[in-house]
This record gives structure tokens, C-alpha cells and sequence, in this order.
């Protein structure tokens, strides 16, 4: 077996084992925040498959994945502060935190300012018609480790 198809592999296996020690420990939040991280792996799969990308997604793309689920619960936990469901607001809270569990360890805004810097003198980007290129590289190199939005701030930033 390969290498990229062993690593496909053993992310989703770690998906799976996840859910079996959160079905053990009987912590529901867990139990339904993995199996969505499965069934959108699932149907990302399906649909990578369907475009004969061979056996789906690697897993650059399933970090990019996670990020996406982290956004969107980032987001929905936002609106429901606003208006006053905390108790909402808190389990997608906790469906973050879960999510993250799978991620590598985020860069903090010291780590992603010196990777930006790095990227400008690798690049040769000079002025904001590059952040498009620095911030290209910063979410292949980087995936998942880099939240995009701070990012896009320091590149912004850096560029102006």
C-alpha cells in the first residue's frame, strides 16, 4: 500500500477511534460532532471521486475541511450570543472544541507574522497585489494550522 493511501487511512481511522472512546465515555457532543466530521468526509469523498481524484480527499484537504466546520460553528455561536441563547451558543462551542481535537496545533499571531515574512522574501511579494500568492502558499504549507482570517490581517499588514 502506499504511502498517501496508508495516511488517508489512518485520519480516518482516527475519526473512527475517536467515536468509539466518545461512544464509551457517553459524551454525546462528541458522539454527533464526529459523526458529522465522518459524514462530511463521507460526501467530500463521494464528490472527489465523482472528479476521479482516486481514493478522495488527502489530507490537506480534511484540514481544510475542519476549518471550514470550525468557521461555520464560529459563526452560528456568534449569531446565537447575539441573541441570547447562550446554552446554543455553548454547544457550538464545545462542537469546536472537538473539532480541534483533529487539528494540528494552531500558529499564534507571532509564528503566522514570522511564516508571512518568509513568504514575502521567498516570493518577492512587494505590495497588496501579491496577498493573493502569500496567502495561496500560507494555506497549502500551512493547512490547518493557520487560521486564514488573522492571516489575511497580517499579510494586509504587511503589504500595505
Amino acid at each position: 500500500m502506499n504511502q498517501k493511501k496508508r495516511e488517508k487511512m489512518e485520519k480516518r481511522a482516527e475519526f473512527n477511534n475517536a467515536l468509539k472512546k466518545a461512544m464509551k465515555e457517553k459524551d454525546q457532543i462528541a458522539v454527533s460532532t464526529i459523526r458529522l466530521i465522518i459524514a462530511a468526509l463521507k460526501d467530500r469523498d463521494l464528490v472527489a471521486r465523482e472528479k476521479n481524484k482516486g481514493e478522495g480527499l488527502d489530507d490537506a484537504e480534511i484540514l481544510a475541511m475542519l476549518q471550514s466546520m470550525i468557521k461555520q460553528r464560529q459563526e452560528s455561536s456568534k449569531t446565537y450570543n447575539e441573541a441570547g441563547r447562550d446554552d446554543l451558543a455553548e454547544r457550538e462551542e464545545a462542537e469546536i472544541d472537538v473539532i480541534r481535537s483533529f487539528m494540528p496545533k494552531q500558529l499564534d499571531d507571532g509564528e503566522i507574522a514570522e511564516a508571512v515574512d518568509s513568504l514575502i522574501s521567498q516570493t518577492g511579494a512587494s505590495d497588496i497585489k501579491d496577498m493573493g500568492k502569500i496567502m495561496g502558499t500560507l494555506k497549502t504549507k500551512y493547512a490547518g494550522q493557520v487560521d486564514m482570517a488573522r492571516a489575511g490581517d497580517i499579510v494586509r499588514k504587511k503589504l500595505a
